[in-house]
């Protein structure tokens, strides 16, 4: 009987330290990892910074953000990024105009008030909608989007801000929806159960209570969506019309500071001021996504704390 209990000791013994074993591992993978993908980002950014030194000496980042005229071929080059600045802007608050609104409505609708079965069959539309490449979508936004912006409007060219900026907001829709009904779905069922035993209805009891509780997660959703816009390259390559002027109204082309990298980078001497000043941009539109990303994940995380998450 003694064997018999100095064995099964043993085997506990021993399952316990593979299993504290497995965990060390486990664990220094994910350390691991982590550290691999803030190495990666720092070396990302130190690259763009390199590879702007010369047009930061030449040119100024001060004359690059404010120029208004951008002829890169020109003697002397003009690398005024304004017009590029105001385009991308111009096209992701449309974007956010046509995805907010419908993206926020929707996930409501899934996360409150939708059947099971049909909740279940739109979460695979909308993770299939995030899968379709972009050029897709820039390809159906040539087909139906421009002809409709351009005879509804009366233009010469339909190829302007508002046409690139719905067909972004389409292709924001997956983000803010899903982040958004996340957020939703994390708001306790004992705040719903409060609100509804105080005689609210359910609709009363959403828009009082579960949407404000749920803010944080769904300003996350839609800065999220704003990353995901600005950083849209073929789409806009496609609807924008790609002309480098400072506009006035959403119904002229544009030119944005995506568009422009992946037009030019192909065409440029390497090593020369031009290449040099679009990474510029690049390095311009990174700062500018890290921060809109760092923003969502500070707020999200807050949300998860406030709600014990």
């Amino acid at each position: 009987m003694t064997n018999l209990t100095d064995l099964s000791h043993r085997r506990s013994v021993g399952r316990t330290a593979i299993r504290r074993a497995a965990e060390a591992v486990a664990t220094a993978i994910i350390r691991a990892a982590g550290w691999t993908a803030i190495v990666v980002l720092a070396a990302i950014a130190l690259f763009l910074a390199w590879n702007s030194l010369r047009a930061l000496d030449e040119v100024g980042i001060a004359s690059i953000l404010t120029g208004t005229s951008w002829y890169p071929t020109s003697d002397p080059g003009k690398f005024g990024a304004a017009p590029l600045v105001l385009g991308s802007l111009l096209v992701t608050v449309v974007a956010l105009v046509v995805c907010v609104p419908v993206g926020l409505a929707a996930a409501v609708f899934l996360s409150e008030f939708a059947p099971r079965r049909f909740n279940e069959v739109s979460k695979a539309v909308i993770e299939f909608m995030a899968a379709v490449p972009s050029v897709v979508y820039g390809l159906v936004g040539v087909a139906l989007v421009v002809p409709s912006v351009k005879s509804a409007f009366g233009l010469d060219s339909g190829l302007t801000a508002l046409s690139g900026g719905i067909v972004l907001g389409i292709m924001a829709l997956p983000t803010v929806v899903s982040i958004s009904e996340d957020a939703l779905h994390a708001v306790p069922s004992s705040l719903r159960h409060a609100s509804l035993a105080l005689g609210n209805t359910r609709w009363q009891t959403t828009y009082k209570v579960t949407i404000p509780a749920a803010s944080s997660g769904i300003f996350a959703a839609v800065m999220l969506g704003v990353g995901r816009a600005i950083g849209e390259t073929m789409a806009v390559l496609m609807l924008t019309g790609n002309a480098a002027v400072m506009p006035k109204t959403v119904l002229e082309s544009v030119r944005t500071m995506t568009g422009t990298i992946a037009a030019e980078m192909g065409e440029v001497v390497q090593g020369g001021l031009h290449y040099s000043v679009l990474f510029v941009v690049g390095l311009i539109l990174f700062v500018v996504t890290f921060a809109i990303n760092l923003a969502a994940d500070v707020v999200l995380e807050r949300q998860r704390k406030r709600w014990g998450a």
